[in-house]
């Protein structure tokens, strides 16, 4: 089936327009026109080959909204006409522990990402959302609730990767009203985190290195704002939080955020850098019985809920929408930080 899309042919070439082949549907797929489709920043360390694993050529992309074409014969919960989101998972062997608690994303075999893999029956390769349509199975297809309002479907695709990546930690440490959250980075995924941790009740306090997002965070639902290069302010701090969750996509010194947790205090990582963290001190974890966790976006079920949650507190993202051809424009400006929290690309203009 021929389908059109953005693809980059070596780590150093430029997005630019092509044609190439999708898949044929099988009984139990979903065919979906993209609306659009989120900008996530591993989507640029793909591009670049930063984690060493890509393919290329690769078509990025794994926040999708669209709206099913076609099913197949044995299509379950899913017509014509739905609205639909996919997000970084489409695939996994359904049968290991993990996959058996819809914990999917830690599928002992491995996932099949939305892009830069095989597809596992024919071997052809996935291609992800900067494109016309995708084909997924529809047990990895997400409903996109009726609450949300048309005119804010673009700010929902991010939900589906920078919103569960946030809701699924926040879920798993049962941060409720009562806890006390820190978040580091107050970008695509830290406004997600702060927005879904304040629906939860939780007295939300922000760490950034930017002074002037101090307020921001502020308006989005943070009850502080730390500046983190302010020690003074840090150690105001110390010892006072239950949770921590690290948005940052860098190295940087662990250290004085894993101080700021109360006893058997927990600090979360995220994001995902490049390069390794500086090394962590010892004392500082045993001293308070404190942990350092990961957390790796989230389950079909689990994005589901997440979903339905963000459309019931009206959680949206903060996005900046564009056309396709100023993805690579995006690209340069997300390595400066220029970016409104999150690029959707309005596919459109494809």
């Amino acid at each position: 089936m021929k389908n059109i899309g953005y693809a980059a042919q070596s780590s150093t070439s430029p997005l630019d327009i092509v044609t190439f082949d999708t898949r044929d549907m099988r009984d139990h797929d979903v065919l979906i026109d993209i609306l659009f489709c989120g900008i996530c920043h591993s989507d640029l360390h793909m591009v670049k080959n930063e984690w060493k694993n890509t393919i290329y050529p690769i078509i990025p992309g794994h926040e999708i909204l669209g709206r099913v074409s076609k099913v197949g014969r044995q299509t379950q919960g899913f017509k014509e006409g739905d609205l639909v989101g996919v997000g970084c998972i489409i695939g996994s062997c359904s049968s290991c522990p993990s996959c058996q608690k819809d914990l999917e994303q830690y599928c002992d075999k491995g996932f099949t990402l939305t892009f830069n893999t095989k597809d596992p029956i024919s071997g052809s390769m996935n291609y992800g959302g900067f494109a016309r349509q995708i084909v997924v199975e529809d047990k990895y297809v997400l409903k996109v609730p009726d609450k949300f309002q048309e005119k804010d479907l673009a700010a929902v695709a991010p939900l589906l990767c920078a919103g569960i990546t946030t809701y699924s930690p926040l879920r798993n440490w049962k941060v409720s009203k009562g806890s006390k959250v820190g978040v580091v980075g107050l970008g695509g995924l830290g406004h997600l985190a702060v927005k879904l941790g304040s629906a939860m009740g939780a007295h939300v306090v922000v760490f950034t290195t930017s002074q002037d997002k101090m307020e921001e965070a502020k308006k989005l639902g943070a009850d502080e704002a730390i500046y983190s290069k302010d020690s003074k302010a840090m150690a105001a701090h110390k010892n006072s939080l239950d949770f921590v969750l690290s948005t940052v996509a860098f190295p940087y010194d662990l250290n004085p955020f894993l101080d700021l947790l109360t006893l058997d205090g927990t600090m979360c990582l995220v994001g995902l850098p490049a390069a390794p963290h500086p090394s962590l001190r010892a004392d500082i974890l045993i001293n308070k019985r404190r942990k350092l966790a990961g957390s790796l976006i989230g389950g079909i079920k689990e994005t589901q809920e997440m979903l339905n949650f963000c459309a019931e507190h009206n959680i949206l993202a903060e996005i900046e929408i564009i056309c396709i051809d100023q993805v690579n424009e995006a690209f340069e400006r997300m390595l400066k930080n220029d970016v409104n929290y999150r690029f959707v690309i309005d596919m459109k203009s494809l």
